[in-house]
């Protein structure tokens, strides 16, 4: 009989936390696949990608700790790269996104990949916060802190 009600308790319990599992609301989710949008467009440098990201007010502290902001941000998308630099891409694994109404907290680890010439591959890890607002009906970084991280750690 205690077996039953056990067995009972864990599967009801069970049931309860799978149903949680992988809900996310339309804001979380609208958020997310800006995100990945972003780190799929960013490493080409396309204005447009960065115009939409971020807000016009954001404040943006690099992993160097030196703060900038957007105009700072399209400033620097106008400076071309030298060749040695290589072709980047980023990508945002382990995102943690938490709303609150008409702002949005999302917590992730980027990882950067720059190919050389040469073939060779340079990885850069990163842990990346960022706060988004709606405003008239679309969402917009106006916070972000990016953190380098030695090694990419794994997901907790």
């Amino acid at each position: 009989m205690k077996f039953a009600r056990v067995v009972t308790i864990v599967v009801v319990f069970c049931s309860i936390s799978a149903a949680g599992i992988g809900a996310q609301s339309k804001a979380s989710e609208e958020v997310t696949v800006l995100l990945r949008e972003f780190m799929a467009g960013a490493g080409s440098g396309d204005r447009a990608i960065f115009e939409k990201f971020f807000a016009n007010d954001v404040i943006y502290t690099r992993a160097t700790g030196v703060v900038i902001t957007k105009a700072d941000i399209m400033q620097s998308l106008g400076k071309p790269a030298p060749a040695s630099e290589g072709k980047s891409s980023y990508s945002a694994e382990d995102i943690t996104v938490h709303e609150y109404g008409d702002t949005v907290i999302v917590a992730f680890r980027l990882e950067g990949r720059t190919v050389h010439d040469d073939g060779k591959v340079e990885l850069a890890h990163y842990r990346n916060t960022g706060t988004f607002l709606r405003r008239n009906g679309r969402w917009q970084a106006v916070a972000w802190q990016a953190t380098k991280i030695s090694e990419a750690p794994k997901a907790q």
